[in-house]
């Protein structure tokens, strides 16, 4: 074939396909604009010199060392973000919430947040996720492809974070603090450990100048400013800007309460909770009144309480604008206008608004009179009647002292 009629021939075909004529032009030019091809991957370089760094992957050459902690890496550019590590240099702003970062990819990353984008979507269940990364690691629950190995038990893992627990569970820490023998599993969990005894805080809040020890305390100081709450229940929807929130507020739907009391064996959902029933056994009251001195096991009581002195009643009914101290007095005062008596007698099925009534009520079928006069040991139901009683004595005593006054 004459090369007049070739060119012919190709002039015909882009004529009846345009759009395929278009696709071969642009795959050319690709090809001229990166003409080194990686013979072990196949991906192509437009410079020679990038093709020889990327080599270093697949031959594991790693010339550029950290002068700190000696970690080696393929490029220069990912030892100089690397570097940031130990200058604590972000030099990467969001616009939105003006959250710092060490490198550009990590700003990149963040910015999906605020607009919601997830261009890395699974071929498999078609779930969407906001870096690559994620997307990777979600992609072995398919294939079942478990690359991270425990050294101690042979145990594989999809997540490399599954591998870094398991050293904690087989308790190897070797990593100890000079100052107080604690051991840690990782160097980076020591150093962070380190700044309790030297006080160093050298992570500051752009917005509020207020100074932390970690990174991770920052970050999660941020969201107060930003609003940021990243981890959502899948139950209910609720969003959290803490992942450990997150992992206590599933409790609530799981029903797991792993926190158990050693006196009387009773369960809780977080250990905080634990540490305040404790307090029960111990009889513990750590926080104190400045104004009276008296003293309390939690301190939320002694938020309560120091509203008797202040006369602060933040909660305001919008029915009535009714304003009460305490969130429950409102909930209880909410009753009144809804109607609501959610609390039965199934003695005689009588209704009421309040617990406290009832417990009360109950009381004419049992017979029950816990309240006893400690001058008479005469027995009553309710407080309120005691407390009438008891004037008698008082009235009496009065009169007994009066008489004794004349007679004199």
């Amino acid at each position: 074939m004459s090369v007049h009629t070739e060119q012919k021939l190709n002039q015909e075909c882009i004529k009846k396909f345009p759009e395929e004529s278009q696709r071969v032009s642009l795959l050319k030019a690709q090809t001229e604009e990166r003409p080194y091809q990686c013979s072990e991957c196949l991906k192509t370089f437009a410079k020679k010199k990038n093709l020889m760094k990327h080599l270093r992957v697949h031959i594991g050459d790693r010339p550029h060392q950290c002068i700190v902690c000696q970690k080696s890496f393929s490029r220069k550019s990912n030892l100089i973000t690397h570097l940031r590590v130990h200058t604590g240099e972000r030099p990467y702003h969001c616009s939105e919430c003006l959250k710092t970062f060490s490198s550009k990819s990590q700003l990149n990353s963040h910015l999906r947040v605020h607009t919601r984008v997830k261009p890395y979507q699974c071929s498999e269940c078609l779930r969407t996720f906001l870096s690559k990364s994620r997307l990777i690691t979600h992609f072995r629950e398919h294939t079942g492809v478990e690359p991270y190995q425990c050294s101690e038990c042979l145990k594989t893992f999809s997540k490399k974070s599954n591998l870094m627990h398991m050293r904690v569970r087989i308790r190897k820490k070797p990593f100890h603090c000079s100052e107080c023998l604690k051991v840690f599993s990782e160097k980076s969990n020591l150093i962070q450990h380190l700044r309790v005894h030297t006080g160093e805080k050298p992570y500051q809040c752009s917005e509020c100048l207020k100074v932390l020890s970690d990174r991770s305390s920052l970050t999660q100081h941020m969201r107060v400013h930003t609003g940021e709450r990243p981890h959502q229940c899948s139950e209910c929807l609720k969003a959290f800007s803490i992942k450990k929130d997150l992992i206590r507020h599933l409790r609530v739907h799981t029903g797991e309460k792993p926190y158990q009391c050693s006196e009387c064996l009773k369960a809780f959902s977080s250990k905080s909770h634990l540490i305040r029933h404790l307090r029960v056994h111990t009889g513990e009251k750590p926080y104190q009144c400045s104004e009276c001195l008296k003293v309390f096991s939690h301190k939320s009581d002694l938020t309560k309480h120091l509203r008797v002195h202040t006369g602060e009643k933040p909660y305001k009914c919008s029915e009535c604008l009714k304003c009460f101290s305490d969130k429950s007095y409102l909930t209880k005062h909410l009753k009144v206008h809804t109607g609501e008596k959610p609390y039965q007698c199934l003695e005689c099925l009588k209704s009421f608004s309040h617990k406290s009534a009832l417990t009360k009520h109950l009381r004419i079928h049992t017979g029950e009179k816990p309240y006893q006069c400690s001058e008479c040991l005469k027995a009553f139901s309710q407080k309120g009647s005691l407390t009438k009683h008891f004037r008698v004595h008082t009235r009496e005593k009065q009169q007994a002292t009066s008489s004794l006054q004349d007679g004199a």
